[in-house]
Order: structure tokens, then C-alpha cells, then sequence
């Protein structure tokens, strides 16, 4: 009797994971996206105005063979873009030539680029008062306004607020970012005094400047990157409407982050704003007042 339980358990076993076959997953066919086309419709465009209206508007759009998604690659920020469909406003004044670069992705991981070229016209005179703001017609000096609540913040790269995270009131006083102050000449030059150091993200910081021996914090930072004065271009431009403060070169405000070097002008008033710059992949809102 004891035999026969014995048998029925072990055929009911040899049942059970007899019938478990093993399961196989496959992507399928494995195609690298080819046949990249990249159409760059300039806003205004015509047979008398080549390079747009002077709005610096740019509206991509890129078709691929075999891609499930796009990345665009444009001053060194990347966005993700499904669709294929992104629109940049180049805020440059003037006639300038700018680099896209798209990267059709495919399954498993494959994926192919392709870079484009296109001249863009800018136009922008910026009102008086913002001048005024900026410069008091001659000099001024500006900092972050570190005794307020949201004085650095972080968000989407398309929000106007920091809507992720916002500083309380001298939240970062163990940085170096509250000694920094920004002189804006109306010549069109920037003199950013650091008192020897600033504070930024270790890798655009890296990347940009070199390795300084520094080691960074949980949060991927340089709280005292060892940095001299130095003294920049500024311009003001209004893509889309948005005013925005520009620098040439390297010149930052407050915290660095790479990106473009451009930051949107959020809100203003006589003696205040709060500006946006977009780097490493999100948003950067910060509040600045004037000193004198």
C-alpha cells in the first residue's frame, strides 16, 4: 500500500513539472533605425526671409526605418522626445548657425544618429525698463536672495515654478553660493565675483572646468569648486515671447549646471527676478535681488 502512495506522489510530481515548459522571450527581429530624415521649418520662412521672421523659432521633425523613439541633442541637453516632433527657440540675436543632433532609437537597445545644420535670424531690442532693471542704466550688482523661502528651486524643464523642490531661507549656507555677487554693465558684460570658490553640479563642472581635487557630496555636487572672478558677455533675446538672459562662454548665475547658459527672466520687478536655466535634464529656478 505504502509503494503505491509512493508511486502516485512521485508521478503526480513528475506531472506537475513535467508540464512546466520553459518560457523563451524574444525581441524579434533586431533592426537598426535607418533612413534618418530631419525637416527643420524655420518660422517665417520664405524666398525673401531664408533664415525666418526673426522670431528664431525652429519646428523639427524627424521620421525613421525601424525607430520606436527619438532623442534630440542640442548644446549638450538631451530630451527625449517619442514622437519626433520638438520645437526650439534660438535666442541669439543675429544670424547664427545651429547644431541638432537626433538619435533614432530602435529595439534592444540599438540606435543611429544624425546631425543638422540650420541658420536661424533672431531680432530682439529689449524694452528700456528691463534694461534699466538689469544694468541701472550704468552698473549693478545682484544676488541670490537666500533669506527667502524658494530662492533655489527645481522642476520639469517646462514648468514656471519649482514645483519639485523648493530652498528654504539660507538653506545652503554651506556653500559657497551666497557670497557671489553679479555685476551687469550696460556695455554688455558680466563680472561674477566668487570670492575663490562657487557651487555647482560635480559632473557639468567636471566636464566644463577639469578635475580640481574636490569631492562631491550625496547630491552630486561641488559645495567649494575652487573658481576666480571672471568677467563675461551677457545679451538679452525673447524667444517665443520669453525674455531671456544669455551668456557667452561659461558665465552662470547662482548654481552651475551646464545646459545652454541662458536663463528665462520667470518674473521681474524693479529690483528682483526669478530666472530659469535648464541642465543636467530639468529645471533650475532661482531668486535674485539687487544689492544697490
Amino acid at each position: 500500500m505504502k509503494k503505491i502512495k509512493y508511486f502516485l506522489a512521485f508521478l503526480s510530481f513528475a506531472l506537475i513539472f513535467g508540464s512546466c515548459d520553459e518560457e523563451t522571450y524574444e525581441f524579434g527581429d533586431i533592426k537598426t533605425p535607418s533612413n534618418i530624415q530631419i525637416v527643420a521649418d524655420i518660422v517665417g520662412s520664405d524666398a525673401n526671409n531664408p533664415n525666418g521672421d526673426g522670431s528664431g523659432e525652429v519646428n523639427f521633425s524627424v521620421t525613421s526605418d525601424n525607430a520606436i523613439s527619438y532623442k534630440f541633442i542640442y548644446n549638450g541637453v538631451e530630451e527625449l522626445v517619442p514622437s519626433g516632433n520638438k520645437t526650439y527657440n534660438f535666442g541669439t540675436t543675429g544670424l547664427h548657425t545651429y547644431e541638432v543632433t537626433v538619435i533614432a532609437m530602435g529595439t534592444a537597445g540599438v540606435s543611429s544618429s544624425k546631425t543638422t545644420f540650420v541658420d536661424v535670424l533672431t531680432l530682439y531690442s529689449p524694452p528700456a525698463d528691463l534694461i534699466t532693471m538689469l544694468t541701472g542704466d550704468n552698473s549693478r550688482t545682484w544676488r541670490i536672495k537666500n533669506e527667502v523661502y524658494g530662492h533655489m528651486g527645481l522642476g520639469p524643464t517646462d514648468a514656471t515654478g519649482p514645483i519639485w523642490w523648493a530652498a528654504g531661507a539660507d538653506e545652503k549656507d554651506e556653500t559657497a553660493m551666497y557670497d557671489d555677487r553679479y555685476t551687469f554693465n550696460v556695455d554688455g558684460s558680466m563680472t561674477h565675483t566668487t570670492e575663490g570658490f562657487i557651487f555647482g553640479k560635480s559632473v557639468p563642472l567636471t566636464e566644463d572646468f577639469g578635475d580640481r581635487g574636490q569631492t562631491p557630496n550625496g547630491n552630486n555636487e561641488f559645495t567649494h569648486f575652487p573658481f576666480d572672478d571672471y568677467t563675461e558677455n551677457w545679451e538679452l533675446s525673447a524667444p517665443a515671447e520669453q525674455e531671456t538672459l544669455s551668456f557667452a562662454g561659461t558665465g552662470f548665475l547662482c548654481f552651475y549646471v551646464g545646459g545652454d547658459h541662458s536663463y528665462q527672466i520667470i518674473s521681474r520687478s524693479e529690483n528682483e527676478m526669478m530666472v530659469k536655466t535648464i541642465g543636467t535634464g530639468f529645471g533650475w529656478f532661482f531668486i535674485l535681488v539687487a544689492v544697490d
